[in-house]
């Protein structure tokens, strides 16, 4: 079974994340793409983000109706910092797929700073990197050995952040057309940010 694996904070989740999601599984061919909420992530540490409970249930309402798009709460049982090695091998282990089968998502944004993840070869060798590119990625900025072992992924440009999407939230302006209408009624309703 052809899988992709999308971690990330989903603070909250937009429709940058599942438009990417979904031209994707379009254009790959995945029997099904993976959001995985981290429990800790590494690259925020001492941040403020919303709880682990919200974030779940904002990335639940978000992609309900896609039947291509599953939650797996792995990051979350295990506790601690979220490490994508960690998650790739216990994901591996709990379905018993191989290196050819799994694919994990990340943006070329991500790729200028994978060299300084937690053992980065490692994760190249459990599963397959597949990378979305944004605006201003230029792939001299990725060392040869890391670039030789990625595949990239021709995705519609969206430049919608999570954290943008909180700024406008905290300065009373519209996030109407970059989350779902469901996740904005949520967030209205729990005064997230």
């Amino acid at each position: 079974m052809k899988t992709c694996l999308f971690g990330g904070t989903f603070d909250p989740p937009h429709f940058g994340h599942l438009i990417v999601a979904q031209t994707i599984f379009e254009a790959e061919h995945f029997d099904k793409i993976v959001f995985i909420p981290a429990h800790t992530p590494p690259h925020k540490k001492g941040k403020k983000i919303s709880s682990l409970e919200l974030r779940l249930e904002m990335l639940k309402i978000a992609i309900k109706d896609n039947p291509n798009f599953e939650i797996s709460d792995i990051e979350i049982k295990r506790g601690g910092v979220s490490y994508s090695l960690e998650t790739v091998r216990d994901y591996k282990e709990q379905t018993k797929l191989s290196r050819d089968e799994l694919f994990y998502l990340i943006g070329s944004d991500s790729l200028k700073q994978f060299h300084a993840w937690e053992n980065p070869e490692a994760i190249l060798k459990e599963c397959q990197l597949i990378v979305a590119i944004r605006p201003g990625f230029r792939p001299s900025d990725i060392p040869n050995w890391i670039l030789a072992k990625v595949q990239f992924a021709n995705i519609p440009r969206i430049e919608i952040s999570s954290s943008q999407i909180r700024t406008r939230w905290i300065e009373d302006k519209t996030i109407r057309y970059m989350v779902t209408q469901p996740v904005w009624k949520f967030i209205n309703e729990n005064n997230i940010y």
